[in-house]
């Protein structure tokens, strides 16, 4: 299956007093036409940064190395080298992004209507009128009832559910080929959650969306990726199924994400247990494993060297030197 995204090496440094802060590192991945990738990190690890680096939304002190190619066609495109109006036709077109907060990203004194509009005004020649009916088709296809009076409404007489569904249609209104969703249930609860992660489940098959979703929550993500990639300190340390991360989890801190999730057999009376230790800093990183400091199985290598992105298993990487076969990812 050919890959409609393609990142390589990516990094992203800023400038600081001390010479650079690398907030992503040789980050590697991609994804595959209808497939849904779950990016998954603690706050950051830099996964915003990368959806912000595959949109060339960057701030213009980001330093970005490494590629990004997407896959327009038959033409393959490298996103970090193309001009900026040639970028800025492909976002919102060919590549659109949900974001993380609808009442920061919606523009509060235009009607809904009105701003799903704008996102069909600005790449196709068509009427106010036409793009009027496009939007109101758009908040359809995103289950709004009622869509022609709905579509007038402004952003604060709609509901948390109501905004982030006019932010799903924003996305979908030009029928892209990637859907970025960046945190998109977040601030919703569990109800709204589940109603969210159905429409786009839905959209991914009606429309072949290929999707990089973004979460903190794995259970969000368990519930909708079909590979998983875990973010930690920048670095990408482990890949894989959904089956594989959730299953057999190689990667220590894979593996304390999960421990400390709790489940419907957790004793209400037992603390959740915790990953020892706080994410190191990025401006003087140590020179081997970033997890190392809290890692339950570190080896003496493991402070002198970063460990390689290793083939545990069939399509399943971790980036750790004391897993090094699949009977040991699936132990602990």
């Amino acid at each position: 299956m050919s890959a409609n995204l393609e990142v390589r090496n990516l990094t992203i440094s800023f400038p600081s007093k001390t010479g650079g802060v690398a907030a992503v590192r040789d980050l590697s991945f991609s994804i595959s036409a209808g497939e849904v990738l779950g990016l998954v990190g603690e706050s950051g690890s830099g996964k915003s940064l990368t959806s912000l680096a595959v949109m060339r939304l960057l701030p213009p002190q980001a330093v970005t190395h490494g590629e990004i190619t997407f896959l327009n066609g038959s033409d393959a495109i490298n996103l970090l080298q193309i001009p900026e109006d040639e970028i800025r036709n492909m976002r919102g077109s060919r590549i659109s992004m949900i974001f993380q907060e609808p009442m920061t990203a919606l523009n509060p004194v235009m009607r809904v209507g009105d701003q799903i509009a704008e996102a069909v005004l600005a790449h196709h020649k068509v009427s106010r009128q036409q793009a009027w009916n496009q939007a109101v088709e758009a908040m359809r296809e995103v289950a709004i009832p009622d869509p022609e009076r709905r579509a007038r409404d402004y952003p604060h007489q709609l509901s948390g559910g109501m905004r982030q569904r006019i932010m799903i249609a924003i996305a979908i209104a030009n029928r892209p080929q990637l859907l970025i969703a960046d945190e998109p249930t977040t601030a919703l609860d569990v109800t709204i959650q589940a109603q969210i992660l159905e429409l786009l489940a839905q959209l991914r098959v009606k429309f072949g969306l290929s999707m990089l979703f973004i979460s903190h929550d794995l259970a969000v993500v368990s519930e909708i990726a079909h590979r998983v990639a875990v973010m930690y300190a920048g670095q990408l340390v482990e890949l894989g199924s959904k089956q594989d991360i959730f299953r057999s989890p190689a990667h220590p801190y894979t593996r304390g994400l999960l421990n400390a999730a709790p489940s419907m057999k957790t004793p209400r009376n037992s603390s959740l247990q915790t990953i020892a230790g706080s994410v190191p800093s990025l401006q003087t990183p140590a020179p081997g494993c970033a997890f190392e400091p809290r890692c339950d199985f570190r080896i003496e290598s493991c402070a002198r060297k970063p460990p390689a992105l290793v083939e545990i298993g069939p399509r399943h990487w971790a980036r750790c030197p004391v897993i090094n076969s699949p009977a040991q990812a699936g132990q602990g």
